[in-house]
């Protein structure tokens, strides 16, 4: 199976560069899987889109951890540990750089054991999501080095994808994916088909198993053990939760779950009460209370009616 990477930024056309030799590998008579892979979906934010071709059913899903071909259209996003542009590779991996350097250069910047490949940058831009037809290039290099397409299938491939676009532009697309092309054909049938994972294969993931604790223990609750009853964190309030008894319905599980000091405690007639002595004053049971039950008035308004009712 051929799984290949095209790492870039976003507005320079991976999603079509996959498209495009998804398309090709399809014409030359393989199952095909290619979708793009987006981050922060933003004019120049990195992205990465993935093509997998065999010629039997391909039963993997998801993105490509350990690539045959990782071809890099932006050269910044080399360094960048978020781009993941060295992710998985090893010693049968071609990496395949749109740069300036030489592949000599790259090597030693990355000391990776992968095979580094250089596709000759064009001019520079200004502009770095601008980088001139740089889907379609990274397209055909891909394409060269795959070995299984021909020319023909690759202007096929680019004719159908660009088709929404001007005649003129997807002319010049195919006339530089086919210079692109010629270009890599003394390299063709470089990259290595890695075979396909079976099951006995698999390697399962590190789980970190985590001891079942009680809800005495993992919930919250302000006067259980080895807590700080006796710090009166509703000091602190500046304003305070009222209960309306005759709106509320007895749901107490609600307010007091959502409560993050255990502050509300549950009567033995089943209805909340706050501990104001720990109420902190958040507010997340008015938000959170169905009946509408819980409203808030200031501290300060609350101590008043308290001194006039007990005066």
């Amino acid at each position: 199976m051929f799984r290949i990477r095209f790492h870039g930024r976003g507005g320079q056309g991976m999603k079509t560069a996959s498209r495009i030799l998804g398309s090709a590998f399809f014409r030359a008579g393989y199952e095909v899987q290619d979708a793009p892979r987006y981050g922060a979906e933003r004019r120049g934010a990195p992205i990465f889109a993935y093509v997998r071709a065999d010629n039997s059913s391909i039963n993997e899903r998801g993105i490509i951890n350990h690539p045959d071909l990782v071809v890099v259209a932006d050269d910044t996003l080399v360094a960048m540990p978020a781009a993941g542009v060295t992710q998985g590779i090893d010693e049968n991996t071609l990496l395949l750089i749109n740069s300036h350097d030489s592949a000599q250069t790259w090597g030693q910047r990355l000391n990776t054991p992968a095979r580094v490949l250089i596709l000759a940058a064009q001019e520079e831009v200004e502009d770095r999501a601008e980088l001139p037809y740089i889907g379609s290039r990274c397209a055909a290099a891909a394409a060269a080095l795959s070995g299984v397409i021909s020319r023909d299938l690759l202007v096929a491939a680019v004719n159908e994808e660009l088709a929404h676009l001007p005649d003129e532009v997807i002319k010049k697309n195919r006339d530089i994916a086919l210079g692109v092309f010629d270009d890599m054909a003394t390299q063709a049938g470089l990259v290595e088909q890695s075979g396909q994972q079976t099951a006995t294969d698999y390697a399962r993931p590190e789980w970190i198993d985590l001891a079942f604790e009680s809800a005495e223990i993992s919930s919250l609750s302000i006067q259980a053990g080895a807590t700080s009853v006796m710090v009166r964190t509703g000091l602190w309030r500046t304003m305070r939760p009222l209960i309306n008894y005759e709106k509320c319905s007895g749901c107490w599980w609600i307010c007091s779950t959502y409560c993050p000091d255990g502050a509300i405690n549950v009567r033995a007639d089943g209805y909340p009460e706050i501990d104001y002595e720990h109420c902190k004053g958040c507010l997340v049971c008015v938000a959170q209370c169905p009946p509408h039950a819980i409203e808030s008035i200031s501290e300060q308004l609350a101590r008043e009616q308290e001194n006039g009712v007990a005066s």
